[in-house]
Formats: C-alpha cells, structure tokens, sequence
C-alpha cells in the first residue's frame, strides 16, 4: 500500500543525539494568544498573553515538537482560562513525552480607578505574570505583579527647605499562596506601601491631594520593600514571597533598588 506523502516526510527531530547533554527547557516563547482571568469587579476579564511554553529534552532526542505546543493551546478553544493552566503542563508532559513541563503568561491587567478627591474615572493597567512547572511529584505556581507608585526621598524632605524629590517606582513582586488570590488584592497591597499610587486621570483637586499624600508619606526603596513584606508576613495565605524595588531617580543618572525574598515554608524558593 502506497504511503501519504505526509507519511513519507522525514522526522528529523526523533532522531538520536549522541552529545549525551540533556536540555532543560526547551519550547516556544512570545506566542500571543488571548486569555480570560478573574476580576474582581465584572468576574472575568479578556487580555492577550505573551505565552512561553517549555519542556525539558532528554539527552537522547536531536529535537522537540514545536507544533504540538501549539496544538495543546489550540485544544482547549480561542481562549484560554487560566484555570486550565495545570491541565495544560499535563498534556504538555504527555504529548511531548516529558518529565517536566513549564508555562508562563505575561498579560495587561486593567482596573477601573477613581481619583481621590473628584472621582473621576480613568483605567489604569498593570504587568501580570503567571508562572507554572508540572512534574510527576508536584505542581507550582507563582503570580507577579508589576505596580507603578510614587516614592517620596525621606532624606530629601528632611535636609530641604522647600519641597522634596520624588519619582515614579516599581515594584516587582511575585508570591505563591495556599489558596487562589486575587490579583487586585496584590496590586491594592503593594500601592499602600509607596507614598502614593498612580491614578491615569487627575484633575486639579485630586493633583493636590496626591502630591501632598506622597509629601506625608516619605519611604526609601528600602522602606518600600520592607513595607511589602511585613504586609505579606501578615497574609496567611501567602507561602512565599519576593519584592523588588526600583526607583527611577529624578536628580540622580541612576537607579535606587531593593530586593526581600522569603519562604515561610521549608523548601520554598524563587
């Protein structure tokens, strides 16, 4: 019986490596695709994800399939929820015959915001990151956040006779938690510990009340990561966690910066 000419195409990637070198990931990266989350406010909200996709490759295989990490997206429909994401390391382990299997998710997050003092309304939007590993033996799951905040220089305020320099910051912080979280609530946790959150729309009113908020409240980049962490030291729920601060300084040509990690489980680490 005469073959399909698909049959008869070479699989060059089955074919046997004799370097003896195992590759720890290897898979597909900056994939666009669209995605669902939860959301606090309407119950669900629809982004698009920048998607890796990995899996480790034994030493004996020349290569993976890059195609079937796409068919494992495209099984489960056009969009994704995220809740799917522990079903997608499986079929990524079973398809592509893998111990271990990694995903990552960095999307736009928007939260409807008002200003302080006239209300008015404007949509702020946030980095989010999603990472996951499945093996035989376990499942992990990290969420990032990305917030922007103002930092007022504590040292600043003291030794001028006037005024005091701030600058916009970020905060990176990542944690992992016994029981689902929400991303708003790690957002709404990190922006009480700046000296003022960010708003996309401000009137005259609100200016003033943000400015002299931020004037009340000095914090060093070291104030602000240990803020964050005394926070999370407070929230059962969170097993781990990292803050990383930077300060984008507005009279100085560099960066301040901080970091805290810590496991408040054995065997927890970034």
């Amino acid at each position: 019986m005469e073959l399909h000419p698909i049959q008869r195409l070479k699989d060059t990637q089955s074919e046997p490596d004799h370097r003896q070198i195992p590759i720890d990931r290897v898979g597909v990266k900056n994939l666009r695709y669209p995605i669902r989350i939860r959301d606090k406010a309407r119950s669900m909200q629809s982004t698009v994800a920048q998607v890796t996709l990995t899996v480790d490759l034994p030493h004996q295989y020349k290569g993976t399939h890059m195609s079937r990490f796409i068919e494992v997206l495209n099984e489960h429909g056009p969009v994704i929820h995220i809740e799917k994401v522990r079903e997608i390391l499986k079929q990524l382990r079973q398809k592509l015959h893998s111990q271990t299997a990694h995903l990552e998710f960095e999307f736009p997050f928007f939260l409807e915001k008002k200003a302080p003092v006239t209300g008015a309304v404007g949509m702020m939007d946030y980095t989010v990151r999603f990472c996951a590993t499945a093996d035989d033996a376990d499942f992990d799951f990290m969420a990032t956040v990305i917030v922007p905040v103002t930092t007022l220089c504590p040292c600043s305020k003291a030794i001028s006779q006037f005024g005091a320099h701030n600058q916009r910051g970020q905060v990176t912080y990542s944690v992992r938690f016994h029981e689902p979280i929400w991303i708003e609530d790690l957002i709404q946790l990190v922006e009480s510990c700046a000296s003022s959150e960010l708003y996309s729309l401000l009137k005259r009113p609100d200016e003033k009340a943000v400015t002299e908020r931020a004037y009340q409240n000095p914090v060093f980049v070291e104030d602000l990561v240990r803020n964050v962490a005394a926070r999370s030291d407070r929230e059962p729920n969170i097993k781990w966690y990292r803050v990383e601060a930077e300060n984008f300084e507005s009279i100085h040509n560099h960066n301040a910066y901080a970091v805290v990690e810590k496991a408040r489980e054995p065997g927890l680490c970034g």
